[in-house]
């Protein structure tokens, strides 16, 4: 359990690296994470916690493995938004459901843009991408 938690400046870091992602303040107290205009993730400095765009079956999956790092969110269409709470995550995990849900998030062409820059296989979301 140790390399656990990310800091606030931690977390958007790791959003931040994707490209084209926005910080936009969402309400006082979360900032909300987009990428052209879509929104993919919520940030609660105050409560340590990130809201983040994945796909109902990896919300349960993620849930029920590590429920002290991950917890249910709202529901949206086909997707599972999970609460991560920010002290408890290892950081690579972290970095991979950013990515996840920016991935889910982004135009097509970006995601391509992006995997083929970082040398990655392309994941199929089932949307046709």
């Amino acid at each position: 359990m140790s390399n656990r938690g990310v800091t606030p400046e931690e977390f958007l870091r790791i959003a931040s690296v994707l490209p084209e992602v926005e910080l936009a303040q969402h309400s006082e107290e979360w900032v909300g994470l987009r990428v052209r205009g879509k929104g993919f993730g919520y940030f609660s400095e105050a409560r340590r916690t990130a809201q983040i765009k994945v796909t109902v079956e990896e919300r349960a999956a993620m849930v029920g493995e590590d429920p002290e790092v991950y917890g249910p969110s709202w529901t949206s269409g086909r997707f599972g938004w999970v609460e991560v709470r920010l002290d408890r995550v290892d950081p690579a995990e972290l970095t991979e459901v950013v990515t996840e849900g920016w991935c889910l998030t982004a135009p097509a062409g970006l995601v391509a843009a992006y995997e083929a820059r970082a040398g990655l296989t392309p994941v199929k979301d089932g949307s046709g991408r």
